[in-house]
């Protein structure tokens, strides 16, 4: 368990902009940052990060948090995992107590997954770089193809020995469940006896965006024909081949800096390139791009460029699926390599400056790219020709932008020789079609509905006396100036006023009055205020932006986080503008009497309910002399606190 020492540590040291920055192109609007929402689809940033209070809010989906949930969220990390990452990111040492056996069950599996693939790589690595088979066979493999020490250490390479049961075997001895070694897949059993997928084969560890080896893919050396070439983790609870991609941890902060992603197809192509000194490269792994992959990619640009070799076939095979990146908004342009080379050939034969020169001289826009191609297929018949057109104006279709399809409509209209209105005109028809092809689908989904519940309005219970409101005024404000001063008019004092930190007077000035929170979410953090004031050592709002309690921690960011900002040129050019904290003891004083007002006008209408049905005398009489004690003091309270006169 990390005590809570190395915990502020952690929490003071994260700067939230560059946690998230790892994961998420961030740009600046005025004292914030903004970018694309990692946790759900969209296409105009809301996702808002506020670097001077440490935390970040999504205004489209709503997820909020500071650099600790933030990792929890977007990794699927529990508390401690997150912490830890944090910890190694900045270097901080991780001072843990002794965890009691209950914690120790407490271990999740997935956890305990990452544990044993962590294993798994090292035993790989040590047995590539530490032993003859290894060296023999396969770091000869890796030399052979140029690929030198570095990058070999920087990808973790690694090499699975020729015996069936080599790495099961030593797993098992250093303490590894069998039932884990089966879920990685790092295991296969038969017969009830276990053998390793990846034996007698160069290893390519795979891992998350965080640098988590999360799975492997191994590459056969001889020539057996029985056995596949390649063979990857199968999918496990933190493996999901549609959602990775390999080499993102070490491509990521490349392709922010460079605004665009190479995307080629296989281990060896992103180790050559990166070898080149190109590092924005990641691979599909041999997989049509997939959506989430798609997403993965967007959070750092908008911008991808795809490699391919020579081959035709292969690349219109793939138009499909580069059609799906089209839709999501993104500038997609195609690199095709000479005849017979690949990424990783090319890489290899040539000097690291022509790399880099060709893929920026080569690259040529998706869709004038696939007009071209298949132009070249027409040989003038005019109904493959017709076929083109079609195939060409579904593709501008499935662009989001209007004024990209009208610039592209004018491009391939040049390139193919057809008057720009044709292609319009076939271009409104697709989009017309798409409008009416979804509308029969809401009109038969409502047919199928009762028409007394397609009429009939949601119910609502709805307090009028709930003080919810003036509830989160109140919290808001103890978390944004709890340990700020205020000077207060105190009766028993002879000084005109006595400074007092924020939360000190408002815990006092609740508590004195009885009046508590009906909010358990409230009532639980002025909890913790009020023993802060008893002990002497009153939270601050870090505390409760990352606290344990996933509930407290989100209602912490969610009143903390204001989408609107002072921009700084208006401090730059003196411009004074008032502020909540510039009037902070008049906002106190408003929040507490409003709060009371509320509480006062919800006693009153209890009250009044139990007059309207008590039926003795004495209990009459006790219920009006409270009822007329409460209007008095809300009288008091509206109009010395909040300057209202009540009429009734």
């Amino acid at each position: 368990m990390i005590n809570h020492d190395t915990i502020d540590n952690i929490i003071s040291t994260a700067r939230i902009e560059e946690v998230i920055g790892d994961f998420v192109t961030l740009r600046r609007r005025g004292v914030n940052q903004i970018g694309l929402c990692p946790f759900h689809n969209e296409k105009t940033p809301s996702f808002t990060v506020s670097p001077a209070k440490g935390i970040y809010k999504c205004f489209g989906c709503g997820k909020a948090g500071n650099s600790v949930n933030f990792i929890m969220e977007h990794e699927h990390f529990s508390y401690p995992e997150a912490l830890k990452y944090l910890a190694r990111k900045y270097n901080i040492e991780v001072e843990e107590e002794e965890q009691t056996p209950e914690q120790i069950l407490e271990l999740n599996e997935k956890e305990s997954l990452y544990n044993l693939n962590l294993f798994a790589q090292k035993f790989f690595t040590l047995t590539l770089s530490e032993t003859e088979e290894g060296k023999a066979i396969g770091l000869s493999y890796f030399r052979e193809r140029g690929i030198r020490e570095e990058v070999i250490h920087k990808f973790q390479l690694g090499f699975s020995p020729d015996k069936w049961d080599a790495f099961s075997e030593f797993a098992i001895q250093q303490g590894y469940k069998k039932d884990f070694l089966l879920k990685t897949g790092l295991s296969l059993e038969k017969d009830n006896r276990l053998y390793d997928r990846f034996h007698s084969r160069v290893i390519f560890p795979i891992h998350s965006a965080s640098g988590r080896v999360i799975g492997f893919g191994g590459r056969i050396l001889g020539s057996d024909k029985n056995r596949p070439k390649y063979v990857n983790s199968p999918e496990s609870d933190i493996y999901n081949k549609s959602k990775t991609l390999y080499g993102i941890y070490f491509a990521k902060n490349a392709i922010i800096s460079k605004d665009n992603c190479l995307l080629v197809e296989g281990y060896t192509d992103v180790i050559s390139m990166h070898q080149a000194g190109i590092e924005n490269v990641v691979a599909s792994s041999g997989t049509s791009l997939t959506q989430d992959q798609v997403r993965m990619i967007q959070r750092y640009t908008s911008n991808i460029s795809i490699l391919y070799d020579g081959d035709p076939a292969g690349i219109k095979a793939s138009f499909r699926g580069i059609d799906m990146i089209v839709e999501q908004g993104m500038n997609v342009k195609i690199v095709l390599f000479p005849d017979g080379e690949d990424p990783d050939s090319f890489a290899r034969q040539h000097h690291p400056s022509e790399v880099g020169s060709f893929i920026d001289e080569n690259a040529v826009n998706f869709i004038l790219f696939k007009t071209r191609l298949l132009l070249g297929e027409t040989q003038n018949d005019p109904i493959k020709k017709a076929a083109l057109i079609k195939e060409i104006v579904n593709t501008i279709a499935l662009i989001p932008d209007g004024i990209s399809r009208s610039l592209y409509v004018r491009e391939c209209s040049s390139l193919m020789t057809i008057p720009e209105q044709v292609l319009m005109n076939e271009l409104n028809k697709i989009l017309r079609g798409k409008l009416k092809k979804n509308l029969p689908g809401l009109e038969k989904e409502l047919e199928q509905i009762p028409s007394d519940q397609i009429t009939a309005e949601p119910q609502i219970d709805f307090d009028p006396d709930s003080a919810e409101y003036q509830e989160k005024d109140v919290i808001r404000l103890l978390l944004l100036y709890g340990q700020d001063v205020i000077r207060i008019k105190l009766i028993s004092s002879e000084e005109e006023d006595v400074p007092v930190n924020v939360a000190d007077y408002v815990v006092h000035d609740i508590t004195h009055d009885e009046m508590g929170f009906e909010n358990v979410i409230f009532k639980s953090i002025f909890s913790e205020y009020v023993k802060g004031v008893e002990n002497d050592a009153i939270p601050d709002r870090n505390w409760f932006l990352s606290h344990s309690n996933h509930a407290v921690s989100t209602m912490a960011v969610n009143l903390v986080f204001s989408p609107y900002e002072l921009s700084e040129n208006w401090l730059k050019n003196n411009i004074m503008v008032t502020s909540e904290e510039t009037r902070l003891h008049m906002h106190v004083m408003l929040a507490l009497h409003a709060f009371k007002a509320r509480k006062l006008d919800k006693m009153i209408s209890e009250t009044r309910k139990k007059l309207s049905s008590a039926t003795i005398r004495e209990e009459q009489d006790a219920l009006m002399k409270t009822f007329h004690e409460l209007k008095k003091q809300s009288i008091r309270i509206n109009k010395e606190g909040l300057g209202r006169i009540i009429t009734h």
